[in-house]
């Protein structure tokens, strides 16, 4: 069976690489290219494609993460929003990125994406990926799978989207005032998420929930 692809990555340079790599796959057709989560969605409702492959960070604009969610979901993203005679198939999404921090992966998972792979997989893993992904199989490369294990086996703070946001700001360095501007909430708002954070994290400053962050890889 050909599964037919849709690429969608930001860098053009990406993209060609990614259609030279899988042109050489027999069994497997580059439907179309998007440089964008909103040509992503357009395209995925018009090509029909078996599998999205689909990067996550995307430039301006939504990210991958986000993309991944309206292309899977139903309505008027979906990609049955304007299929005549019924919902058009409902496509597989697998992530390839660099990215391996816990809060993308779940991030991803949680939006519905198929697999998680990395950009350092060989060509024959991904070709195995996604054929993987187009029969609806879940696929993690070695990396994600371990840190997936190691999630389970020892559950870590579950922050919310919101606290994700501020711990993010907080590792760039962003002062209380400068992230209540960035999110358009109050200090005190923020002060109230940080002694959540700090509760959640086991930690009792600034710098120790920026040196947890890194440590367990929250944030990208």
């Amino acid at each position: 069976m050909t599964v037919r692809i849709l690429l969608c990555d930001d860098h053009a340079v990406v993209r060609a690489g990614l259609r030279a790599l899988l042109s050489s796959a027999p069994d497997i057709e580059v439907a179309g290219e998007a440089a964008t989560g909103e040509e992503a969605i357009a395209l995925t409702r018009k090509l029909r494609p078996d599998v999205v492959l689909m990067d996550l960070q995307l430039g301006e604009g939504m990210d991958g993460v986000e993309t991944t969610r309206r292309i899977l979901a139903p309505g008027e993203d979906g990609p049955g929003g304007d299929a005549p005679g019924g919902a058009a198939p409902v496509p597989h999404v697998l992530v390839l990125t660099t990215y391996d921090t816990d809060a993308d992966i779940t991030r991803a998972i949680e939006a519905g994406a198929t697999g998680y792979l990395l950009k350092a997989e060989r060509p024959e893993e991904l070709f195995t990926a996604i054929h993987a992904a187009a029969e609806g199989r879940t696929v993690l490369s070695p990396p994600v799978a371990s840190r997936v294990m190691s999630h389970l086996r020892t559950p870590r703070p579950t922050l919310t989207p919101r606290e994700r946001d501020i711990l993010g700001h907080l590792v760039q360095g962003l002062t209380n005032r400068d992230i209540a501007r960035t999110l358009y909430i109050s200090e005190a708002t923020v002060k109230t998420h940080l002694r959540r954070i700090y509760d959640k994290l086991g930690v009792t400053t600034r710098a120790a929930a920026v040196a947890a962050a890194k440590e367990r890889r929250l944030v990208p």
